[in-house]
């Protein structure tokens, strides 16, 4: 793996989460949990490269972001839908080893825990977070088709301080 600059990233990067998706991964070396994501944005926030991630109040992996500073996001090779599709559908609080569950690898960049077959690998430092306001929807309606329960997301906007692609990258 090597090291680029976040705008160095080829491709369609909406594509990368929407279509594509990725994993969210937080914790530490003692308890790490991953979870699929497929809404996200890249940008630039405060003059520094960033991702939006945006995780329901449910999910067991948001305890692990909302814990930590940093997190990762790794985007698998297309084999390892399955995986994706594991870690989307399984929560980490109902399994013994999610990642085990999955066939994936826990692995670590310094603190932050990351997937160990990621193609791309970002590593993330929090900048602001906030929950989603139904007030604010333009369209309530269209709101309401998303959230039927009312588990309005969390955001979180994260500065991408690393990115790790293979040497072919």
């Amino acid at each position: 793996m090597k090291e680029i600059n976040a705008e160095e990233l080829k491709g369609n990067l909406i594509e990368m989460i929407n279509k594509k998706w990725a994993l969210v991964t937080a914790g530490d070396h003692e308890k790490a949990n991953t979870m699929t994501v497929s809404w996200g944005s890249f940008g630039e926030f405060w003059s520094k490269p960033v991702i939006t991630i945006y995780i329901r109040p449910q999910r067991y992996t948001k305890q692990f972001i909302d814990e930590q500073k940093e997190f990762s996001v790794c985007v698998l090779p297309e084999e390892y839908r399955k995986a994706l599709t594991y870690c989307g559908r399984t929560s980490g609080k109902d399994v013994a080893d999610k990642f085990a569950g999955a066939g994936i690898t826990l692995d670590f960049c310094g603190d932050v825990p990351v997937i160990k077959e990621a193609g791309i690998t970002l590593i993330c430092r929090k900048m602001c977070e906030g929950d989603i306001d139904p007030a604010t929807f333009a369209d309530p309606e269209e709101g309401a088709k998303v959230y039927p329960d009312k588990d309005y997301h969390r955001y979180y906007i994260a500065e991408i301080e690393k990115v790790l692609v293979p040497d072919e990258y």
